[in-house]
């Protein structure tokens, strides 16, 4: 992984610049894995980020918004009762490993001082948070480990703490030209590297590789090189087209395009927020996205049941004219016939008719001219039913877009949008004061842009909060967010340009290029008569194509 040993110690030092000597103030546990700390610090309001996902396990000072449960787990409960008021009098990195020990010290109840320690293991699936006394007594893990499960390391309350098992290797920082006299061009030199160096990770040992390929010299040669550029941190994502990585400098051997960015604690935002935010949001709100999965699969049989049974009712309008060929054939026919054959005035073409002997040829004919009847009813009904299932075809096609792309707080009210509209039951909980919609709101050069990101929110920015002089934006035949431009001069292209772009990258066309974004002045956004919450139709429109930027989002002004 990308967060290795060296990464730890750089970006441990960036935080430790920031919170050092800080106040601990709040503590949020935010999922499974993750914890918001949040710092008092050289008169600065810092937020700390402790995460142990197996897959995006790290920790750093992070400026995204995050949402706080009401309720906090036991965890939680524990670490505000012992670190909640203390200050973070130490951190340091147990050599080149990623195991990073907070010392913290505050008051008891009987106001006697004490010191705790935190200590964060990034270990991929085996990460943990520990808090532990000074005699290095645990008090708990957020992930216990029994001696039933591991024998030889204890992770519970009562028990001591220890290490995890260590290899003997060396720390790169502080290796020499002997050290890489060791290794066999003829194996594999990457996993060779990792093994011997503490500190190393399969990424970095590929870059320190491809350096001396590339410039075709020696491996130490190559180490200093990769020293010299770890004085010169420059931050950076690089993308190709299977994947992306960070590290603290550009990943020659990756041959991608660079992303720079001014911090550690930057980068990692921008590299994981997303991807967390929605293992967050499936993790909190798996039961919706199944409910509105279930729902739009459910429609879309009902939809082919439907057309199937409409066909068989236009097929049962034949019945009509079987009657109107009864009665005219009245004089050649009579009780006990089963069938008859004559010619269709329609096409002259031969046709026999299936009749019930126990009736007259007045009788048949009645009983065709019902059939017909039935099938002309049916007909409505089928259409106007089909009409309903498309509707709702498109309604839960659209949550499932927004569910993609949702905060917990966008679900939860997609969750309250569901409620309202009778498709799930209320859940039971504390009377609360109704809230308006969280919509995001940006700024940029005098004007304010409102985004609605799912129905609740479209439907309030839209008819409540815009003005009718207001500009309205939404991308051009598909699914999306409805942005709203209140803007006091004149609407320059840079403020069209930057709205139109928060329109089409919250929309289903974020990932394509030159996405289509009309707009037009709130007064000609009109509500579909019965229809769902935030579907409108509009007119006076005018189109501009814009390619989604990711950074550009990043880098607005915003409430």
């Amino acid at each position: 992984m990308a967060f290795d040993g060296l990464f730890t110690h750089y970006i441990l030092e960036e935080t430790k610049k920031d919170i050092l000597n800080g106040k601990i103030n709040k503590i949020y546990q935010i999922s499974n894995y993750e914890l918001i700390f949040m710092i008092r610090s050289h008169k600065k309001n810092n937020q700390l980020l402790i995460s142990i996902h197996p897959n995006y396990a790290r920790f750093h000072l992070s400026e995204e918004n995050y949402p706080t449960p009401q309720e906090p787990p036991m965890f939680c409960m524990l670490l505000r009762k012992h670190l909640e008021g203390g200050i973070i009098t130490d951190i340091n990195q147990k050599g080149l490993d990623r195991i990073i020990e907070f010392t913290i010290e505050s008051f008891n109840e009987m106001g006697d001082k004490e010191k705790k320690l935190l200590i964060v293991e990034i270990m991929g699936k085996h990460s943990n948070i520990i808090l532990v006394n000074e005699n290095r007594r645990i008090l708990d893990a957020i992930k216990r480990i029994s001696p039933f499960l591991n024998s030889f390391r204890t992770l519970q309350p009562g028990a001591y703490y220890q290490y995890p098992p260590a290899d003997d290797k060396v720390n790169f920082l502080e290796a020499d030209k002997y050290d890489f006299s060791h290794f066999s061009y003829d194996k594999d030199l990457a996993k060779q590297l990792v093994n011997y160096f503490e500190g190393l990770s399969p990424i970095s040992a590929k870059e320190l590789i491809y350096e001396t390929i590339l410039n075709e010299e020696g491996l130490y040669n190559s180490y200093l090189k990769f020293k010299n550029n770890l004085n010169n941190i420059k931050p950076t994502i690089t993308i190709t087209e299977k994947k992306e990585a960070f590290y603290l400098f550009p990943l020659q051997h990756l041959k991608g395009e660079n992303k720079y960015f001014d911090s550690l604690g930057e980068m990692l935002d921008r590299f994981y927020f997303n991807k967390e935010n929605k293992e967050r949001v499936k993790q909190q709100t798996a039961d919706l996205e199944q409910f509105i999965k279930k729902e739009y699969e459910k429609n879309l049989n009902k939809l082919n049941h439907l057309e199937t049974d409409l066909l068989m009712a236009k097929d049962a309008l034949k019945y009509q004219k079987y009657g109107e060929l009864i009665i005219a054939s009245l004089y050649q026919l009579q009780k006990g016939f089963s069938q008859f054959t004559t010619y269709d005035y329609d096409t002259e073409e031969e046709i026999t008719i299936e009749l019930d002997p126990h009736k007259t040829p007045i009788e048949n004919a009645q009983k065709y001219f019902t059939k017909y009847q039935k099938a002309k009813k049916a007909i409505t009904h089928l259409n106007e039913q089909i009409k309903l299932t498309k509707d709702e075809i498109e309604y839960f096609a659209l949550l499932l877009d927004q569910i993609e792309n949702a905060t917990i707080n966008d679900a939860l009210e997609i969750r309250q949008e569901l409620e309202e509209g009778k498709y799930l039951k209320p859940h039971i909980t504390k009377q609360k004061a109704k809230q308006k919609p969280q919509y995001e709101t940006y700024y940029i050069e005098g004007a304010t842009i409102y985004v609605g990101k799912n129905n609740l929110q479209n439907e309030y920015i839209t008819h409540k909060l815009a003005s009718k002089n207001d500009y309205f934006m939404h991308v051009k035949d598909m699914p999306g967010a409805h942005v709203i431009i209140k803007v006091d001069k004149e609407l320059t292209e840079n403020i069209i340009r930057t709205a139109a772009n928060l329109a089409a990258y919250y929309s289903k066309g974020k990932y394509s290029s030159s996405v289509p974004v009309d707009y037009t002045l709130v007064k000609y956004v009109k509500k579909i008569p019965k229809s769902f919450a935030g579907f409108v139709t509009y007119s006076n429109q005018k189109t501009i194509y814009i390619d989604p930027n990711e950074d550009l989002i990043h880098s607005l002004v915003k409430k």
